[in-house]
């Protein structure tokens, strides 16, 4: 049985504080995942960012080590089991821990229909949204059971796997295997790696750039708006950090209520 963490005599501030952590991103370089990269650092976390483009990893990595922090920088397509193996490796060489795994690096292709989804398409989806968080969460997590501090892992997940919809099968069915991934891991790393769940909805990302105006502005939600990148940034941390030391197994709505 695992021991609680004495937080009594902490600030509420203090349980935010990532000082002596490493956290690894995917996705990290941009959207979602950058905006947690950048809160990370600012609580006191080194950072390994990961992305298929080293420049942009690079260019992370300089904002990190901007605010004081150190950087590590990696180009892996979390699509390729090969790639996330080498992106453990790397971190663990670097820093020699983990305590803090985003698996955030996502694709949400629209399909012509579900009878005109090529193997491709479906192989692609399936293999970045949920054989690579299965094979990273795999290596990085049992590393953390196995040293004496434990870890986080968090999966980023999306509202529609909770609410799925045409043409999006394959990435609805991959996000809702992530979820479940997430119970897996928590009863199978537990009770030292906790093991949790942000169901996004709606962001203005880089990908928002391709929708309609309309789209842009509301959302079919309880706030009527689609959420900023930094609006993540709290659950996060939340959810990396000593606050969430009695959380696990659990699914987070981030997504302004929607419906």
């Amino acid at each position: 049985m695992s021991e609680p963490r004495d937080t009594k005599s902490l600030a509420p501030a203090d349980l935010f504080d990532l000082s002596g952590k490493v956290a690894l991103v995917t996705g990290g370089s941009r959207g979602l995942g950058l905006a947690m990269v950048r809160a990370f650092a600012t609580a006191g976390a080194d950072v390994v960012i990961a992305s298929r483009k080293l420049d942009a990893c690079e260019t992370a990595a300089d904002e990190v080590r901007a605010l004081g922090r150190r950087a590590l920088p990696v180009a892996a397509h979390v699509g390729h089991w090969d790639d996330l193996a080498r992106l453990a490796d790397a971190a663990y060489e670097e820093f020699g821990q983990v305590d803090i795994l985003v698996n955030n690096a996502g694709m949400s292709p629209l399909a012509p229909s579900s009878a005109d989804t090529s193997e491709e398409l479906f192989d692609k989806v399936i293999g970045v949204n949920f054989k690579g968080p299965f094979r990273l969460a795999s290596l990085v997590g049992q590393r953390m059971a196995d040293s004496e501090n434990g870890g986080s892992i968090i999966n980023v997940s999306s509202s529609g796997a909770l609410m799925p919809q045409p043409r999006f099968g394959p990435y609805a069915g991959a996000k809702a295997a992530l979820n479940a991934l997430t119970t897996v891991f928590a009863l199978e790393y537990g009770p030292t790696v906790r093991v949790n769940t942000i169901s996004a909805g709606p962001f203005l990302t880089d990908i928002s750039k391709s929708w309609a105006p309309e789209k842009r502005q509301t959302t079919r939600s309880a706030i009527g708006r689609p959420g900023q990148p930094d609006e993540i940034v709290s659950t996060a941390l939340y959810l990396a950090s000593d606050a969430s030391s009695y959380t696990t197994g659990a699914l987070i709505r981030v997504d302004g209520g929607l419906y």
